[in-house]
Order: C-alpha cells, then sequence, then structure tokens
C-alpha cells in the first residue's frame, strides 16, 4: 500500500489519464491483486502464472485483445504521469516503421555505478544500442566526461512485435544482462528510445516505497 491504495492502483489511475489509450486493464496472475481490483472497479484480466517478464505476460493479453499497440506498464512504478505515456506511444502515431519504444532520462555518474539502475545508449536517431546493468558509456580520463541514461522500464510494442516475441531465438545477452529488452536488439528490432527529463522510481525495496511515498506527497501537494 501506498497511502490508501496499492502500487498497482495508483499506476493504474495515471494510466486512465493517457488520452492516447483507448483501454486500460491490469493483467496479473495474483488471485490477491485481482480481488483487490474488483472491490475497486478496476479492469483486471488473470493472465498465465508461468510468464517469465512482463512482456511474455502482455503477449499473452495481446493474443486475447485486440488492439494496434500495446503499452507495458510496470505495476511498481507508481510515479509515472500521462505526460510519460504519451511520449511512449506517440511516435507510432507519428512513424509507421516505429515497432517497440521506451523512455530514458539523464542521469549522474554516481547513479550510473548502480547495477540495479539499467543504462542505454541510442544512435542519432534515437534508437537503441544497448542496455546494460553496468555504467555506459565508458569514460575515458582524457575525453570529456561521459552523459548516462537510465532506461525507465516503460515499453510500447506493434502488436505483431509483440505476438512474435515468444518465437524470437533466446538472447545469450538477455540472460547474462537479466534485461529482456535486449531480445529484440539481439533479434534485429529496433527499439526507439524517448528522453523525458521527469525521472521515476520503481519500487523494489522498502527504501524504495517510502522515497516514492515523500515524492508522490510533494507532488499532490504542489498541485
Amino acid at each position: 500500500m501506498l497511502g490508501e491504495k496499492a502500487l498497482v492502483h495508483h499506476v493504474y489511475d495515471r494510466a486512465v489519464e493517457c488520452p492516447l489509450f483507448s483501454d486500460v486493464l491490469i493483467a496479473t496472475d495474483s488471485p490477491e491483486i485481482e480481488s483487490y481490483c474488483q472491490e475497486r472497479g478496476l479492469k483486471v484480466m488473470m493472465t498465465a502464472a508461468t510468464h517469465i517478464s512482463g512482456t511474455d505476460r502482455v503477449q499473452e493479453t495481446a493474443t486475447r485483445i485486440e488492439a494496434d499497440v500495446y503499452a507495458n506498464i510496470q505495476g511498481d512504478e507508481p510515479l509515472i504521469t500521462p505526460q510519460h505515456l504519451e511520449l511512449l506511444v506517440r511516435p507510432f502515431e507519428e512513424n509507421e516503421e516505429v515497432r517497440v519504444t521506451t523512455l530514458k532520462t539523464r542521469i549522474d555518474a554516481a547513479t550510473a555505478q548502480n547495477p540495479n539502475v539499467t543504462k542505454v545508449v541510442t544512435d542519432h536517431a534515437g534508437r537503441a544500442l544497448y542496455f546494460s546493468r553496468l555504467p555506459i558509456p565508458y569514460g575515458i580520463a582524457s575525453v570529456a566526461a561521459p552523459v548516462y541514461f537510465k532506461h525507465l522500464g516503460l515499453y510500447a510494442y506493434r502488436r505483431q512485435v509483440l505476438l512474435d516475441f515468444p518465437r524470437l531465438p533466446a538472447s545469450k545477452l538477455e540472460a547474462t544482462e537479466k534485461l529482456e529488452q535486449l531480445r529484440f536488439l539481439e533479434n534485429g528490432i529496433p527499439v526507439q528510445v524517448v528522453e523525458t527529463d521527469q525521472d521515476t522510481v520503481g519500487v523494489d525495496t522498502r527504501e524504495d516505497l517510502l522515497k516514492a511515498a515523500e515524492l508522490l506527497a510533494r507532488r499532490e501537494g504542489s498541485k
């Protein structure tokens, strides 16, 4: 719980505020989450308990609900905003060749050292070159200090890419880094990365929960 609502409830409320979505639902394998949603009138779908990643869970959803584009929004990101989600989805409207999107935000060198913070580097067109738990790019002392970008764990996919995901050859890089998005890159599927100046706090520990509660209270107080 974060205040009076569960983490996933905060995420759901922000998602339904995004005008680009035609539908929002919570996909879960947890009877506890299903019960919470039903009691509060949140749209929920039970999925298989065997999914390895969020992408696999959204892929099942895509086999049951037809749409052009699907967004994968982690239920432990209570500080996302509708603006994050518009940035995530807008490239599909602007370029029919875009197949997968995600977000990044600039971070300092100290934060880049944290292996729990995924880093991303992109080409000049904003396509991901690599994602890593290590600080990338590596900085040589004789040149200017590198600029680091944190990868925010939000994704959107065109329907066919998502349906093809389970059939993509297993990625050694994905297994090594424990980052599912590397399966796309290793199989030649470009990932468009959009920059935002708004960071988020994924809640993985009690310390994260306390930080998220503080930031959420500050945000609500500024309205």
